[in-house]
């Protein structure tokens, strides 16, 4: 048979989707039908999955809150803002005058070239306008007006006008892509913590330090977070990166999973060969 008559991916969907669904709930049995008869891999199911989610979700629930928000102040000297940039690797700002609810414009970090290049930088002269939108505003409707107007973060209030976070347009992405399966996701039925074929050990950030220390051997404290997720936020002082490294106490953490507002999961390192009592895969 001439591959080239083969029906095309598309038209194999198409066939399958002929009846058309009543509802979403039929929508998504039709997809995953779909998966299982090979018309689709992984990858297609979780990004189509996560484009119906965000019609659904609200702003608030993917934001970064107010408490977390890296932000400059109008009166910062240039010097001051390069080390924010550089220490937080963000590439946008809020500029803010009074206070945290006092968003005067914001800042994209390319911007700041101009310091280089012109001694008298002017931060205020080289803000951008801050796009303002309430919680509640669906993520379908915010990715469609940051297409619409090129911008990528906007400063999301609550319904006294206060300030309660900023949302990006790569937030709201992460919940489209995000959450594709990959080689560090867990089965929901494995545990906590699971043996890589490495010899080192795959472990969930939402994993109770006294679970991670009565496997482990160590005796990390937990007066100040419960997770081992959070405790290497405390150590690194703020969210990490995909694939950075940090040693704890014996111990070498690299982060296999991680967003904008938490981490996922983390390959741990024992070094020395502690006695584990784990799930193996």
């Amino acid at each position: 048979m001439d591959p080239s008559s083969r029906p095309s991916f598309i038209e194999r969907l198409s066939s399958l989707l002929m009846r058309e669904p009543e509802d979403r709930e039929q929508l998504l049995h039709l997809l995953h039908n779909a998966f299982e008869r090979h018309l689709m891999d992984a990858d297609a199911l979780s990004i189509i999955e996560g484009a119906l989610s965000v019609a659904d979700m609200p702003v608030r629930d993917v934001m970064v809150p107010r408490a977390q928000m890296d932000v400059v102040e109008i009166n910062d000297p240039p010097e001051k803002i390069i080390e924010l940039v550089v220490k937080t690797a963000h590439s946008r700002f809020p500029v803010i005058s009074e206070g945290k609810d006092d968003v005067i414009g914001i800042l994209l970090a390319k911007d700041l070239l101009h310091h280089f290049s012109d001694k008298e930088f002017d931060l205020r002269g080289s803000l951008r306008p801050a796009i303002f939108i309430p919680e509640s505003k669906r993520l379908n409707v915010l990715l469609r007006e940051f297409r619409a107007s090129r911008n990528h973060m906007a400063v999301v209030v609550d319904e006294y006008g206060g300030v309660a976070g900023i949302v990006t347009i790569e937030d709201v992405l992460e919940q489209i892509v995000g959450d594709i399966e990959d080689e560090y996701d867990f089965d929901e039925t494995e545990g906590t913590i699971v043996l890589d074929n490495s010899g080192s050990y795959r472990v969930k950030a939402i994993t109770e330090i006294a679970d991670f220390n009565a496997a482990f051997g160590t005796h990390y404290a937990d007066e100040h977070f419960d997770t081992v997720g959070g405790l290497v936020i405390h150590h690194l002082g703020r969210l990490p990166k995909r694939n950075e490294v940090i040693d704890i106490e014996g111990l070498r953490f690299q982060i296999l999973r991680a967003d904008s507002r938490r981490v996922h999961t983390l390959l741990v390192d024992p070094q020395k060969g502690l006695p584990l009592t784990v799930t193996e895969e």
